[in-house]
């Protein structure tokens, strides 16, 4: 199968983390990253799902996700995700918390509660954390973008995929994700 890990991307992580090295500022709280992430990434084994909208949706879905890591006795999971020029995921809920880092190119996070709407452009080599409960849209900026993830499912649910109003349509699993069923 087909990688969507260009060597830019590898170089810049690797980059990334031997500065993390150096400075002493690798955590080990829920949000790290496997400190083999590069190695994970360079040995082109990913396994990519592929998933695009259809006709009920109002806005352009194109992304991918590759698993790099699962964990079910923790209820983790770590992942590379990418992003279409300017497509969308899923809009979608956190279940649990989540620990995300921009990769490459730029990210936008739409977040929409009843009193405001909340417009986030995340550059490369942000990281952040997010609580569990945000809805909230992502999509790529004009070249596209690519962000790794480290997920916490509760009671091995990871997201609700929902609509415009808030309707769950669907609830993406811990063992969707690991056994590769998101793009069925």
């Amino acid at each position: 199968m087909a990688t969507f890990v260009d060597f830019d991307m590898k170089e810049h992580i690797l980059r990334t983390m031997s500065l993390n090295e150096q400075t002493g500022t690798v955590e080990r709280a829920m949000g790290e990253f496997s400190l083999d992430i590069t190695s994970r990434l360079q040995s082109n084994h990913l396994d990519w799902q592929r998933l695009k909208g259809g006709p009920q949706f109002d806005y352009p879905i194109d992304y991918s996700v590759a698993v790099t890591r699962v964990d079910q006795a923790s209820e983790l999971i770590e992942f590379i995700a990418k992003w279409a020029p300017n497509a969308y995921c899923h809009y979608h809920r956190h279940l649990g918390r989540t620990s995300s880092w921009v990769v490459q190119g730029e990210h936008h996070i739409v977040e929409t509660t009843e009193m405001q709407t909340i417009h986030k452009t995340r550059r490369p080599g942000f990281r952040g954390k997010s609580p569990a409960g945000e809805i909230h849209m992502e999509y790529g900026g004009a070249e596209g973008s690519t962000v790794l993830f480290l997920c916490e499912a509760i009671d091995g649910k990871l997201f609700d995929i929902v609509a415009n109003d808030g309707t769950v349509l669907a609830t993406a699993t811990l063992d969707d994700f690991a056994s590769g069923r998101l793009a069925r």
